[in-house]
């Protein structure tokens, strides 16, 4: 069972090596050596064949300068057929001018292919040499060429095609050989200089990266950057500076998940006590003496605003999320209830205007968009305004609700920080909750909750909102509670 296991083990590793980056370099090296070398071996054995050919017109044209030296040109059959031997040649025929000389043997054969080398071009050459390899019976070929030692000597021969078909094929082999040595040298030059340079810095950004990944609170798991100028150098660094931000950001989320938690149960304590503190104040308004039941309703408010803070807090970072309910409805009604419950207060009036038509329609979650104009409303009214007015228009992609008061504007920290839970707040005190959970409401919808203008004159808040869409969004917010 060992020995098994211990094989899979080394086959597994054998069959990652195969596919890594080094064994890679090494195949593509060798096989682009090897097609280089094809398209050197092409052209190479077309001028090996010219070669061959024109030797043997060479020794031709020798043994046709000893034929003419002959007296009346006369041979033996002996040194015939020894002059056509060191050719290599069954006939030979020489013009020069219009004198002709013939060297020819007992039986002329039948020749098969004619090649006249004067007429190639540079592709004949090259398919006649490839031709040669395929050619498995041996042939009988009359060449026509210009003698090699003088071009006005037109030279003919007739001979076999095997010796050279022969000669060829060692050629082509030779070359073969030398071109796999070339290959396995280059490949490996390549190879260790690329693993060098390249693979070993790769395997090491790697391997900084998965153990980093699998345990980032580890500082020394951070990889330490090389000197390198190059590329991977500044990889190297990148990946250092991005560790050691990754690494900050994930403490500093281990910290504020843990600050998080520490608030929510204090905050759930503090709720407790302050409900309780609560109850008991309301007896402080039936208190007999007059100081007490002056000071009773400034208690009750301050309780009342501390247990609103815990509220939304916990329910914010509690997170819960909500599915938007999408329905048509009606805008008018909706803003008519927020009107009824901003002007019930007697002690602080707010005049209210409903602008919004009867028959304006809204795609969305009822509650949630009566959420998110509550807040808003709510938010207004704190902050000092005494006429708000809500009004809606249609849109190219959906309707457009505008929430206009008459307050004082946003303060400027308010502006640099809105929508940012616990610091765009626009009173003091404030949690600035009210705002991103209606503009996280409002996105969660497929829409946005902008401000257009906060000065003197007045603060106009726009929420858009999609019509006829069909996204089902979950919004990570739970119920705000109330404005801030």
């Amino acid at each position: 069972m060992r020995e098994n296991a211990a094989s899979a083990t080394h086959g597994k590793l054998s069959l990652k090596r195969m596919h890594s980056l080094s064994a890679r370099l090494l195949v593509l090296t060798v096989f682009f050596v090897m097609l280089t070398e094809v398209f050197i071996f092409v052209p190479s054995v077309a001028k090996f064949r010219v070669d061959w050919l024109g030797a043997r017109m060479n020794a031709a044209h020798l043994a046709m300068l000893a034929f003419d030296a002959a007296p009346d040109r006369a041979v033996g059959e002996m040194l015939k057929s020894e002059l056509l031997s060191q050719i290599g040649a069954h006939n030979v025929m020489v013009r020069r001018g219009g004198a002709r000389l013939v060297l020819d043997g007992a039986a002329p054969p039948h020749i098969d292919a004619t090649f006249n080398l004067a007429d190639q071009g540079p592709w004949e050459m090259v398919y006649d040499a490839l031709d040669v390899y395929f050619q498995a019976d041996n042939r009988v070929i009359r060449v026509l060429s210009p003698s090699p030692a003088d071009k006005a000597i037109q030279i003919e021969l007739v001979l076999d095609e095997a010796p050279m078909r022969a000669d060829m094929l060692g050629f082509g082999g030779r070359i073969l050989m030398l071109s796999v040595v070339i290959s396995l040298v280059t490949a490996t030059l390549v190879y260790f200089s690329l693993h060098w340079m390249l693979v070993r810095p790769m395997r090491r950004i790697t391997e900084s990266m998965t153990a980093f990944s699998e345990k980032p609170e580890d500082a020394r798991r951070i990889i330490r950057p090389s000197k390198r100028t190059d590329e991977i150098g500044t990889a190297e660094r990148q990946l250092a500076a991005m560790q050691h931000g990754l690494r900050a950001a994930l403490t500093q989320k281990d910290h504020l998940a843990a600050l998080g938690t520490a608030v929510a149960k204090i905050n759930h304590d503090l709720r407790g006590a302050l409900s309780s503190a609560l109850l008991v104040s309301d007896s402080l308004e039936g208190s007999d003496d007059p100081e007490v039941r002056k000071l009773a309703p400034v208690v009750i408010n301050s309780i009342e605003r501390a247990v609103a803070l815990c509220s939304q807090t916990l329910d914010y970072a509690g997170g819960a999320e909500k599915e938007v309910k999408r329905q048509r409805f009606q805008l008018h009604p909706l803003v008519a209830e927020i009107k009824m419950a901003m002007e019930a207060p007697e002690e602080s009036p707010v005049v209210f205007e409903n602008r919004t038509l009867d028959a304006f329609l809204i795609d969305g979650d009822r509650d949630q968009v009566h959420r998110i104009l509550g807040n808003l409303c709510r938010n207004a009214a704190e902050s000092g305004a005494t006429g708000i007015t809500v009004s809606g228009k249609p849109a190219s992609n959906g309707v457009e609700i505008d929430i206009r008061d008459n307050g004082p504007g946003l303060p400027p920290r308010a502006l640099e920080k809105l929508f940012q839970p616990f610091e765009g707040s626009a009173r003091a005190g404030g949690t600035g909750l009210g705002l991103a959970i209606a503009r996280e409401l409002a996105q969660g919808h497929g829409g946005d909750l902008t401000l257009v203008s906060s000065d003197a004159s007045g603060t106009l808040f726009r929420l858009s909102l999609p019509l006829d869409t069909d996204i089902h969004s979950v919004v990570s917010l739970a119920d705000s509670g109330g404005g801030e």
